[in-house]
């Protein structure tokens, strides 16, 4: 079998063979048996677990590279009535341990009707939105 043991970053590498489609959930990953978008099938097998972003290449013992692609998912897009609002929303959001993507306008998490009433009760602006995500690692991941 093929085995993917190396991670290159967006930029670390010029073509790829082929390109693999993951939401976040399946971008965080060390060993996995995987399938290109193309129908290449590899084994996943990494040093430990990495979040693989979109634009990274996954390098293929036998030379090749496979483009990883983020898949759109379903979020909520939250927004503050200004900026201190919106770090106190993100304060809410971290205090409940979900992932997040931080921008400056807006955070944007995954849909959960429970959390949606939460933050709209505080004042925040709430839209559905479908787009890829890629939350804040944390204090002991990495940061690309």
């Amino acid at each position: 079998m093929i085995v993917g043991n190396s991670v290159l970053r967006r930029g670390e590498w010029a073509e790829a063979t082929d390109t693999i489609t993951l939401d976040e959930g399946l971008r965080h990953r060390r060993r996995m048996a995987m399938v290109s978008d193309g129908g290449i099938a590899f084994l996943l097998d990494l040093p430990e677990a990495t979040l693989l972003r979109d634009g990274d290449g996954i390098l293929l013992d036998n030379g090749q590279v496979i483009s990883v692609k983020a898949k759109p998912e379903l979020l909520y897009a939250v927004r503050g009535r200004d900026a201190a609002h919106l770090v106190a929303l993100a304060w809410q959001i971290g205090n409940r341990h979900l992932p997040a993507q931080i921008f400056t306008d807006r955070l944007t998490i995954r849909r959960d009707p429970v959390i949606r009433d939460m933050l709209v009760g505080l004042g925040a602006s709430v839209d559905e939105i479908e787009a890829t995500f890629d939350p804040e690692g944390g204090a002991y991941h990495d940061h690309v």
